[in-house]
């Protein structure tokens, strides 16, 4: 009965499998179960002090009003240096936006962009929300199937096979979540060839994990290679991943006045504007001191080679060794088609994560909810001891199956 109130987008849609994995950990702990939770996909560490001092200080100075819906001057000046900083962009104020986390953005620039048959290419293994973002609001997401031999990168041969007179956006996230793949100057210089042939197609490209890359990986935006695109693209970041800040919902976009005036007109009428106080926190993140960036990429590089050491002695599981963000897609086809010790069948990545939860009290993510299969997402965004622990469950509920 209650359904039928409900609007077709809404029953279109699944619930973030990510957040309701890391739900269910939260369910289960409070039930008593000792869980070791991989499927965490925000930092552990606390926010840096100098951040905090600064939200303190802005609600003790009465900092607690409505700010302009776009942000305010001081954090959209901050945006702006850290882009020019970080990535050598340069962007005015009325190209960079500020909302509530980069989801916020995502789902607004969508909003404010896309009609009734439109089409968002995405290529697996994508981040969870982006297909459905693109139904809710009226388009239909084009996947591209990603394959672990390229380091599940996109080529530019399969995006240009993708794209269509309807193509209206590419979403290329780089670093990549869950892969932790990283595109080179090459990589990307190649994917902005098969752009420049089809100016009607749109480029979101976000980089929220942007802090975080391996070994001899760089980050660098698409923007800045390709500066003639920068017209048609708008980067999606934010305080979450870098800053430790997930809780404080401040991310931001930044791309043509055009798209980020219309975004803004949209946020207009759904939130206002994001909370002050997180907004002047975002103001110490981006302009203040950077060093507490490094040392959390250093614990997350020494968490990664960590955990990859452990998952090499577990002979079913094959990975790609990310170069950024902090996840490893483990490949989990040798197991599929083997039984539990009880006899339940695994047949798919869903049903091995559903048997690591229930009998081994290890909680992960299934490559299903990324569009590929049969993977695990394993985040290593925990103390070594987690990691430990959890490598020793993981390596365990290999052994028992049969």
């Amino acid at each position: 009965m209650s359904n039928t109130f409900l609007s077709e987008r809404v029953l279109g849609i699944q619930p973030s499998p990510s957040i309701a994995a890391n739900a269910l950990v939260s369910e289960l702990r409070a039930k008593g179960r000792d869980i070791i939770n991989f499927t965490v996909g925000e930092p552990d560490f606390d926010t840096p002090e100098h951040i905090l001092q600064a939200a303190s200080a802005a609600m003790r100075n009465g900092d607690t009003h409505y700010t302009a819906t776009t942000g305010t001057l001081a954090l959209r000046r901050a945006i702006c240096a850290k882009l020019e900083r970080d990535n050598g962009l340069t962007y005015g104020l009325d190209e960079v936006v500020a909302g509530c986390g980069g989801k916020h953005i995502i789902y607004h620039a969508l909003a404010a962009t896309l009609n009734h048959g439109d089409e968002v290419i995405v290529h697996t293994p994508y981040w969870v929300s982006y297909p459905d973002i693109a139904r809710l609001n009226d388009a239909t997401p084009v996947i591209i199937a990603g394959d672990e031999s390229s380091a599940f990168k996109l080529s530019p041969q399969a995006l240009e096979q993708a794209i269509t007179p309807r193509s209206k956006w590419l979403i290329l996230n780089s670093p990549n979540n869950p892969s932790g793949a990283v595109y080179t100057e090459a990589e990307l210089l190649a994917l902005a060839a098969v752009l420049r042939r089809h100016p009607h197609v749109l480029i979101m490209a976000d980089e929220i994990y942007e802090q975080f890359v391996y070994d001899a990986a760089r980050h660098v935006s698409l923007a800045r290679l390709a500066p003639d695109l920068k017209a048609r693209t708008l980067i999606v970041n934010g305080a979450s991943k870098g800053y430790a800040m997930t809780g404080w919902r401040l991310g931001f976009g930044a791309g043509p006045a055009w798209l980020i005036a219309a975004i803004g007109k949209l946020l207009s009428q759904t939130t206002t504007c994001p909370s002050s106080i997180s907004q002047a926190a975002a103001v110490a993140a981006f302009a203040g001191d950077q060093a507490p960036i490094g040392a959390m990429r250093e614990v997350y590089q020494q968490r990664r080679d960590y955990m990859l050491e452990r998952l090499a002695s577990i002979p079913d599981l094959r990975f790609t060794p990310p170069q950024g963000a902090f996840y490893v897609f483990a490949n989990v086809g040798a197991l599929l088609g083997k039984s539990s010790p009880d006899g339940t069948l695994i047949a798919s990545d869903s049903d091995l994560v559903a048997y690591f939860l229930k009998e081994h009290g290890l909680a992960t993510v299934s490559g299903a909810a990324y569009g590929m299969s049969p993977y695990i997402r394993l985040s290593f965004a925990s103390a070594l001891e987690v990691i430990e622990e959890g490598c020793r469950r993981l390596r365990e509920a290999c052994q028992e199956l049969r």
